[in-house]
């Protein structure tokens, strides 16, 4: 009956031996497949069942002077895109459980496989969700297919103080800093911004680890891959300890909150900083997650500029707190020495110009002229110096260069020369009068509080400049190894004798009652200092002041300008004499080894979060 419908025997056997030859064909193809491309295709098929993830190290912590954690690191929760197993028609759904539009998410998970070069690459799409949004995913990861999460750290700030100039801040990685760093980097990191977070950002940062983990068809996770085998741990980043004391640097803060300006002091010993402020400042836990737009505009549009970091990147004329540098030109040189004297009426006139004192001090010497802040002397004193030598004592201070402090923004300042007024005015077209007002501190010289502690730590080391360092140590988490950053130490071939005549005037203008500081004493402790009032073109004057405590044994240095203040020995005098004493009564001694910090918190807040995916 089979044969008649379907015609003669013939098409029967036909169709028979057909048939036949293609199952034979296929178990053939079958065979050679198990038994000559087995590894080939069982990779391809391995790459399909098992998915890698970026282990995130634990960014470094950083510890103050005495031991006390400053910024520490908490979990943060990114969820990634790997755009092989991702189906677009889920973008809308995602994009509304992570609250963004769905071009932003579509362009994200775009600008990331480029980056990546990979579509199974995971792709960063939104940092620092919170835990309920994280949940509101897990739930619904069968239905998502290719959505996961990272375990990341986000910076928590639990020092007393803010030192947001002095730590900076980390944010998410921008095109032009991917393209200097190349494959180091991916679309989504962070990195150091600014602050030591950016200058020591390839210690803390540690180094990525790889995790293997088996998923399914739907892409939900099965468990660890071989037993986790082929896994690579993270590698935690280095600790800092700094030189900085946190305890000091809050109180710093909190007198200079209400005025626009700089503090920084120094231990003179070694140029260890031991506080940095600028005002006003930023709360940097903002940058610890996701900033908003909002919140980086209202930053970056303010008019007081509070990212801007005043102590190392603003140049001021430093007024007559810059005496003691012509001072030491003159005397180290032989041009005048310690009974060499003038006699101030309240000015003098230089051509059809009369340059004022702020007293009629009569007949002083080069200490008088320290203690009293006589400026007719340091007029006649300049001339007699000269223009050059003047500018060659003044770098040997450290001005008109960068200080090469371990954080990057910095400026080297101003120091005029003949070269320079040439440059500016034309050679024979501008006159001594100019090389006059230099001589207290005004004109066309600039210079930043950072240099200005480090001249006076100079001062009150004796004549030795030490190069500045916020970071102190350096610690490696894993072997426990200390190391101590190097710096350079300087002698500016000043002799004692001189450099106890500039520190006696310094002495006297803060203990002597016809001292210009002595706002700045401190009970039982003898303080060495100088005061200075920077004429403001634009406004109120700059109050200055440098110092050092104890006079015979310094510990601190410092130097503070308040903007807009008036006379420096009535603003910036009190403020320097409370840090100092703050610090003498209340500073502790530089610790190398602090508590034991390691990532087992971390881990344990993250711990349970493998249990939301794990009922899927």
């Amino acid at each position: 009956m089979m044969t008649e419908e379907f015609g003669t025997p013939q098409r029967y056997s036909i169709l028979r031996f057909v048939i036949i030859a293609i199952i034979g064909v296929l178990f053939i193809r079958l065979y050679m497949l198990q038994l000559f491309s087995y590894e080939e295709y069982a990779g391809e098929s391995e790459k399909n069942s098992v998915r890698m993830i970026t282990a995130e190290p634990v960014r470094g912590y950083i510890f103050d002077r005495n031991g006390k954690l400053v910024v520490d690191d908490g979990p943060s929760f990114t969820i990634t895109v790997t755009q092989a197993e991702f189906y677009n028609y889920n973008v809308g759904e995602l994009a509304t459980l992570l609250d963004l539009d769905d071009q932003t998410l579509q362009d994200r998970i775009n600008r990331g496989v480029i980056n990546a070069r990979s579509r199974f690459t995971p792709v960063k799409v939104k940092r620092d969700i919170d835990f309920w949004t994280l949940s509101s995913i897990e739930e619904r990861m069968f239905e998502l297919p290719g959505v996961s999460y990272d375990v990341e750290s986000k910076r928590i700030y639990v020092g007393p103080a803010r030192a947001s100039h002095l730590l900076g801040y980390c944010k998410e990685i921008g095109e032009a800093q991917l393209a200097k760093f190349g494959e180091r980097y991916k679309l989504g990191d962070l990195i150091g911004s600014s602050g030591i977070e950016s200058s020591y950002e390839q210690l803390l940062r540690g180094e990525k680890g790889k995790q293997f983990i088996s998923v399914n068809a739907k892409g939900q996770v099965i468990g660890s891959y071989d037993g986790g085998k082929e896994d690579l741990p993270p590698r935690e980043g280095f600790d800092l300890i700094l030189s900085a004391d946190f305890g000091l640097q809050a109180y710093a803060e909190s007198l200079m909150t209400q005025y626009k300006g700089a503090l920084v002091a120094i231990d003179p010993e070694d140029g260890g900083v031991l506080a940095v402020v600028s005002t006003p400042d930023y709360d940097p836990s903002v940058f610890s997650g996701v900033t908003s737009t909002d919140e980086w505009n209202k930053l970056n549009d303010n008019p007081d500029k509070p990212l801007f970091n005043r102590a190392t990147m603003t140049l001021y004329p430093p007024g007559s707190t810059f005496k003691m540098v012509l001072a030491a030109a003159a005397l180290q040189d032989g041009i005048i020495d310690k009974n060499w004297h003038i006699t101030c009426p309240g000015g003098f006139r230089f051509g059809n110009r009369f340059f004022k004192c702020t007293h009629v001090h009569g007949s002083v010497n080069v200490v008088d002229a320290i203690e009293k802040s006589c400026n007719t002397f340091f007029y006649q004193l300049i001339l007699k110096v000269g223009l050059d030598r003047w500018g060659e004592y003044s770098k040997k201070f450290g001005f008109g260069k960068k200080t090469q402090i371990d954080i990057d923004e910095e400026v080297a300042g101003l120091i005029p020369s003949t070269a320079y007024y040439d440059r500016v005015y034309g050679s024979g077209h501008w006159t001594q009068g100019l090389v006059v007002n230099l001589g207290v501190g005004q004109g066309e010289l600039g210079v930043s509080p950072m240099q200005m502690a480090l001249y006076a730590a100079a001062i009150a080391n004796n004549g030795v400049l030490q190069q500045p360092r916020i970071v102190h140590y350096i610690r490696n988490k894993a072997t426990r190894r200390i190391e101590e950053i190097a710096h350079n130490s300087t002698d500016l071939g000043i002799s004692p004798k001189v450099m106890a005549l500039i520190r006696e005037g310094m002495r006297r203008c803060v203990e002597s009652p016809g001292g210009t500081g002595s706002l700045s004493r401190i009970p039982g402790i003898v303080v060495g200092g100088k005061t200075g009032t920077a004429e403001n073109p634009h406004g109120e004057d700059h109050a200055w002041f440098v110092g050092f405590a104890p006079f015979d044994h310094p510990k601190i240095a410092v130097a503070c300008i308040v903007e807009n203040a008036g006379f420096g020995g009535t603003k910036a005098a009190p403020i320097c004499g409370q840090v100092m004493e703050r610090y003498l009564f209340g500073g502790q001694h530089l610790t190398p080894e602090p508590p034991a910090v390691t990532a087992s918190r971390l881990q344990g807040e993250t711990a349970g979060l493998a249990q939301v995916g794990g009922n899927n």
